[in-house]
């Protein structure tokens, strides 16, 4: 006899008799089987199996039908012997009143997998969860609704290449004329800077935690995560106190995949997180493009595979992206050059020999990206005490950034760049 479910054949088209739903008269009428509650229920049962709850839930139409189930019922569905029959219960759905509770405490909400609020996309997926836990200052059914969410993702190790173009494939999509809400996992790195331009262009931004509601990993992202709070939304299936363990970013991602139309991938280790979500997307059928690199840059080495295989569409200009994509209005936003924006930020601050230091210093991190304190110093001729300071000057002016590893790169999102 089947264990699971899903791994009975008989299962997804098996007929239940009206007689074993034992919550189709009173019980449903007076409100004992919430549908959401239900949902709940079943996405704290079955978290780590979304098959099952999926395949429930197309089989019978409703969580609520799921817990209407008698006995009998429940061994037509699952077999007789299976241990999933009896996670079914009372005990259950008592335990999701409790946590539905502490979510509305906390000003969050759950929507289930049936509810109107569901992502359309993500419904499709036959891994999808039963429901999900949501935090948002907005709409819930603007935010998470549309199905034009597009994800863009890439490794926590980004090299000013990637943070750059992350910056700039955001920038794109805001310049069209019915920008995509931005979709990614919160992570550093290539997560962090797509979130981060989303919020800089007004754009909404959605993202998916692999933690509970309740919590936010990396707890440096917290500042960052209120922002999205409350100009988008913070998305999880986890239940409340979920902590992230190695795993849960994996679950995490098919979620990243499953909910948008695109998944754009900018940089990624041949075995990162970042393949993880371009093959779910691939498997989903959403539409997948990565962003080349160079042969000898481990970081590029997911996407020019997913490239030269085949699997994703090659990123060589943000204008060919959108188009791609079927975005229409495109205008590319002027750009000042670092040099100009320097003589703005500047004038009548320092003196014009200053402005002349900064303005060079700053041209040779345009055309060496990634260059280092040391390097710059070597390049520029001056002591690397003054090309500290003013390094110093130009960061805390956000016209560049400055990496742990004293690595620097222009600030792809100050004031008209």
């Amino acid at each position: 006899m089947a264990d699971s479910v899903t791994d009975s054949p008989h299962f997804l088209c098996i007929h239940i008799p009206f007689s074993h739903i034992c919550g189709t008269s009173d019980d449903c009428m007076n409100g004992k089987y919430d549908e959401t509650l239900c949902c709940c229920a079943l996405n704290m049962i079955f978290g780590y199996e979304p098959k099952i709850s999926k395949a429930l839930l197309d089989t019978l139409g409703s969580a609520s039908a799921v817990f209407g189930l008698d006995k009998e019922g429940l061994d037509a569905v699952f077999g007789p012997y299976s241990r999933h029959a009896a996670k079914i219960t009372e005990r259950a759905l008592d335990e999701a009143e409790r946590e539905l509770s502490r979510v509305s405490d906390m000003g969050c909400r759950f929507i289930g997998l049936t509810g109107e609020d569901y992502p359309v996309l993500l419904k499709e997926c036959e891994d999808a969860p039963a429901g999900l836990y949501v935090k948002t200052g907005q709409d819930v059914r603007k935010v998470l609704s549309s199905g034009n969410m597009i994800a863009v993702v890439g490794t926590r190790d980004v090299s000013p290449y990637g943070r750059e173009w992350a910056g700039s494939i955001v920038t794109a999509i805001s310049s069209t004329d019915s920008p995509s809400p931005i979709v990614s996992g919160l992570a550093f790195g290539v997560d962090c800077a797509a979130h981060r331009q989303a919020l800089d262009e007004d754009i909404v931004t959605v993202a998916v935690m692999a933690t509970g509601i309740d919590s936010v990993y990396p707890w440096r992202h917290k500042a960052l995560a209120e922002e999205i709070a409350a100009e988008g939304a913070l998305v999880t299936d986890f239940p409340l106190g979920t902590s992230p363990v190695k795993v849960n970013f994996l679950r995490r991602n098919r979620i990243i995949a499953g909910m948008c139309k695109a998944v754009i991938v900018v940089e990624s280790r041949r075995k990162g997180g970042g393949m993880v979500t371009a093959g779910l997307a691939s498997s989903y059928g959403r539409d997948l493009y990565a962003l080349p690199g160079r042969a000898d840059d481990i970081r590029s080495a997911g996407c020019n595979w997913l490239i030269r295989s085949k699997m994703a569409e090659a990123i060589y200009s943000c204008e060919d992206l959108v188009s791609g994509l079927g975005m229409k209005g495109y205008a590319a936003k002027r750009k000042r050059s670092p040099e100009e924006a320097v003589r703005t930020s500047f004038a009548g601050r320092v003196d014009v020999d200053r402005i002349g230091m900064l303005s060079s210093i700053i041209s040779l991190i345009r055309r060496h990206r990634g260059i280092t304190v040391d390097e710059l110093s070597s390049l520029s001729g001056l002591p690397w005490r003054e090309v500290r300071e003013n390094v110093a000057m130009l960061e805390c002016d956000g016209l560049v950034t400055v990496d742990l590893l004293q690595r620097c790169s222009i600030n792809s999102s100050f004031p008209g760049h």
